[in-house]
């Protein structure tokens, strides 16, 4: 396999603005990027500002990146730039001559049973989960009567889900234990459901789709997201300062953000770096295992000192909903293993009351250690409290 090249951008920017002053922030950009913050209704293909997180994304010459770039240098309210990148769900092609996981799936399975999902008494009642991705099936049977907040940040696509990924994330993080046909697939299944759709139904999106979906989120009280998505990136690739700003941000605000490792590698070849946004510090990176408990082939790992695998879940052979008329599938990818990890935190979190940092220590601190290199799978398999 290839190393993935640069990351792909779409020409727009990211723009962090000082917390305290973002109106001032706005009003810099403005002067820079020709649009007038005061005009009542600012157009969306210019600027979208998101309050929760102090962030706006704008479109502007590009010569006027410099002079971006120039007043993030100086001591403002205007203090990182960022070209916006696209990124897509994480989700590894499954094989055609793949055998099913030799495991007793007749009432739980296998991923619920690997996290202790089956000895827990936890349910994630009362605690609000966002799931970032392509939308939810808003007709699945399985889903009925749950409490589901959706929104979609793709222009001209509504939250409904063409393509599938978000609705599997979605059930394996909070579907039921006792549909109607077995097995459970859901971990926190009481947990208040918020669907939102930051990549299309082909499966890709963009940095301020995926932004507007966190300040959502934050704004929301959601304690917990999850992002099966990202970018591959290069070994070495600096973290986004910005995301990583924001990831700090929403902690301080008591909602932890859970992100897909990425699905670039071809063991044991070759090991691909964390992909972005997995990669800042203060986004929890989770890597895919099988049932057999060992690393999976695609499931990328700390190759640099850059991004670093947190923890590990369940990721290949992942049984979850999926969009109708099909129902359910099985996938593979380290965006399987993402919901169980969120899932899991959505738990810790009703359970202990833990928001924020705390929530990722206890999430941390008690998984289990298994006997793999911790640059594959961090502390170790999240267990269920």
């Amino acid at each position: 396999m290839t190393e993935p090249a640069e990351v792909e951008t779409t020409g727009r920017f990211l723009v962090l603005l000082q917390e305290d002053a973002i109106d001032e922030g706005v009003a810099e950009l403005g002067a820079i990027a020709g649009f007038d913050p005061n005009s009542g209704d600012l157009d969306p293909e210019t600027v979208q500002v998101f309050p929760e997180l102090g962030v706006a994304v704008v479109t502007a010459d590009p010569n006027l990146l410099a002079e971006l770039n120039g007043a993030a240098e100086r001591p403002g309210p205007v203090q990182i730039v960022e070209p916006e990148r696209v990124v897509h769900a994480f989700a590894a092609p499954v094989p055609q001559d793949e055998p099913q996981p030799a495991a007793d799936e007749s009432v739980l399975t296998w991923g619920l049973q690997a996290v202790g999902a089956d000895v827990s008494t936890a349910t994630g009642k009362g605690v609000k989960l966002a799931v970032l991705d392509t939308g939810f099936e808003q007709n699945h049977p399985d889903f009925a009567g749950r409490s589901v907040t959706t929104k979609s940040f793709i222009t001209g696509e509504d939250v409904q889900d063409g393509h599938g990924h978000g609705t599997h994330c979605i059930g394996t993080s909070a579907g039921p234990r006792k549909p109607a046909t077995l097995p459970g697939y859901g971990l926190a299944f009481e947990a208040e459901i918020f669907a939102g759709k930051v990549l299309s139904n082909a499966g890709s999106g963009a940095d301020g789709g995926i932004l507007a979906g966190i300040d959502w989120a934050v704004a929301n009280g959601c304690a917990v997201i999850s992002m099966s998505l990202g970018a591959d990136v290069p070994a070495g690739t600096p973290y986004s300062q910005i995301y990583e700003t924001v990831a700090q941000r929403a902690m301080a605000k008591g909602t932890l953000i859970i992100a897909a490792a990425g699905n670039a590698s071809m063991r044991p070849g070759r090991i691909a770096p964390v992909g972005h946004p997995a990669r800042c510090p203060s986004i929890i990176a989770v890597a895919a295992i099988d049932v057999n408990r060992a690393i999976a082939q695609f499931s990328s790992g700390s190759v640099d000192k850059i991004g670093q695998i947190d923890v590990c879940a369940p990721g290949v052979d992942v049984y979850s909903s999926f969009k109708l008329p099909e129902k359910y599938r099985r996938l593979r990818g380290t965006s399987m293993a993402t919901p169980h990890v969120a899932g899991v935190a959505v738990l810790i979190a009703e359970r202990t009351g833990a928001r924020g940092f705390e929530l990722w220590a206890r999430l941390a601190g008690t998984a289990l250690r298994l006997p793999l290199p911790s640059t594959d799978i961090g502390s170790g398999l999240v267990q269920a409290p």
